[in-house]
């Protein structure tokens, strides 16, 4: 039992410090798929993520979900069972952070609770929709501050390789 607590942990764990750091963030500053399929500011969320089937928008979902898929195969060796209750929460967690724009609010109790135990509501998740540079983590919150760390160095990256090419080519 202990292993698959800690096998379901470790995927979510990882699996949203992966997902943040390797497709979130570097997708915001170099890439347009996850912008114009998450963050367009003329999309309904409940028109183009639930009622329509843009396969623009399954691919975003599957590239944030590989490193969860690449590190349940991975894990499974250690527990099955924390590995299939690891993903069944990530995707309860991706449909429950989704529920404020259907209307949907989390009752004081239960902010509180994943208040204390780091875990991102639909309410501070509708922050990211809102305003894109802000609420990163898409289970956790403590990975917040680290990735405006990571933000603004890929901002400066990316100005650095485009300052680079408008020199090297003069």
């Amino acid at each position: 039992m202990l292993e698959a607590i800690v096998v379901t942990w470790l995927l979510l764990f990882i699996g949203d410090f992966l997902s943040t750091f390797v497709y979130h963030i570097p997708e915001h500053i170099f890439g347009t798929l996850h912008l114009k399929t998450h963050h367009h500011g003329k999309k309904n969320f409940r028109h183009y993520a639930i009622l329509t089937f843009n396969p623009l928008v399954l691919l975003d979902g599957i590239l944030g979900a590989i490193p969860y898929l690449l590190l349940a195969v991975v894990l499974w060796s250690f527990s099955p069972i924390g590995v299939i209750c690891g993903l069944l929460f990530g995707q309860f967690h991706v449909w429950w952070r989704h529920t404020t724009i259907l209307g949907g609010t989390t009752p004081k109790i239960v902010t509180v609770l994943c208040q204390l135990i780091f875990i991102t509501t639909p309410e501070r998740h509708w922050i990211h929709h809102q305003k894109p540079n802000q609420a990163f983590g898409d289970i956790f919150t403590f990975f917040e501050e680290p990735a405006k760390v990571w933000l603004r160095w890929l901002r400066w990256l990316r100005l650095y390789f485009r300052q680079s090419a408008i020199v090297n080519k003069y």
